[in-house]
């Protein structure tokens, strides 16, 4: 890939807003985007759509194109995301980073600062930890759980979370609208249900506390803070998972029916960039909890077959409150 640093212009302006400034361009051109675990998923889509709207975005992630994270995946790298930001027509650059490496983490905050001044949008969509979730967490008491491999669901899911933010917030107050947005699995209203365990559980409502406090204290910047998560996702991963691709994953349906209401990547990530691009969004999101559904909702975005799914709706409804309904009927 091309170094993006040789041709991308250093912008020390703190405050510069080129996005609106330009309402015939892409809706954030001159934006600074970095999504922390772009390597797969929510991560990789969210920062291509970023780059569709324009944005320069650092995409960070563990797995390389000579290294693989625990995971153990060598399929997705971030390389490959860097090169699909660019290939959208924004600017992808890479930096591989350990998001639980304090020291990584503020090499990448000097790499961001010196190359551009400030960061106005952060994706902090770090996770990692599905090969510690299934029969090693789900469906044991805390006491039964190995307790490295809850402690390391909380580091994944917890401590990676707060290193970003404390290291990279300096850079976001610069913007003149920061945007924070802390992914996650399940709203705050569904969370309410316990996540099947203890170190899970937290490790899902923690980034939802997070955006709440957040957003108290990016309110005097005008910034946002807000946790979003997505339904049943249609990640590489899961789709690997039940032996199917994007092109058949309905062929899944037939194992696990609520599969039926499962949505691809691109589903959230155009929600977000819709979000990212609403000059009115700190009134309307900080501090809260949401969903695809609900950004997709309000901002008239459909997922990549046209259809809207709304997964939390129908596990409420359906799945645990006994309603007559399929999958269908929440598309």
């Amino acid at each position: 890939m091309k170094d993006t640093k040789d041709t991308t212009s250093k912008d020390t302006s703190t405050h510069q807003n080129t996005a609106r400034d330009s309402p015939a361009g892409p809706p954030l051109a001159g934006r600074i985007a970095l999504v922390a675990g772009a390597t797969r998923g929510a991560g990789r889509a969210q920062a291509v759509e970023l780059g569709r709207a324009g944005a320069t975005v650092y995409v960070t992630g563990r797995t390389t194109r000579t290294r693989i994270s625990e995971v153990g995946r060598s399929t997705e790298t971030i390389e490959e995301t860097a090169e699909l930001v660019t290939s959208a027509g924004g600017a992808g650059i890479a930096v591989p980073t350990d998001h639980l490496d304090e020291e990584q983490v503020r090499a990448l905050a000097r790499r961001v600062d010196g190359e551009h001044g400030r960061l106005d949008i952060l994706i902090n969509d770090l996770w990692g930890g599905e090969h510690l979730t299934g029969h090693s967490i789900f469906g044991k008491k805390s006491w039964e759980t190995p307790l490295a491999d809850g402690l390391r669901v909380l580091e994944l899911g917890v401590r990676s979370h707060v290193i970003t933010a404390a290291l990279l917030l300096p850079l976001l107050i610069r913007s003149d609208a920061p945007l924070l947005v802390e992914v996650t699995d399940g709203t705050a209203h569904y969370n309410r249900r316990y996540r099947e365990n203890m170190y899970y559980d937290l490790a899902k409502n923690a980034p939802i506390r997070l955006a709440f406090g957040l957003g108290q204290e990016l309110a005097e910047y005008g910034g946002t803070a807000l946790a979003v998560t997505p339904g049943f996702l249609r990640s590489e991963q899961m789709l690997a998972h039940f032996g199917v691709s994007e092109q058949n994953w309905r062929d899944a349906i037939a194992e696990e029916p609520s599969f039926g209401i499962a949505e691809s990547p691109g589903f959230l990530a155009r929600a977000v960039a819709a979000l990212a691009a609403d000059p009115d969004r700190a009134e309307r999101w900080n501090g809260k909890s949401t969903s695809s559904a609900e950004l997709a909702q309000r901002y008239g975005v459909t997922d990549v077959d046209g259809s809207r799914p709304d997964a939390w709706a129908y596990l409420e409804e359906v799945v645990h409150g006994g309603k007559d309904g399929s999958p269908e009927d929440y598309r």
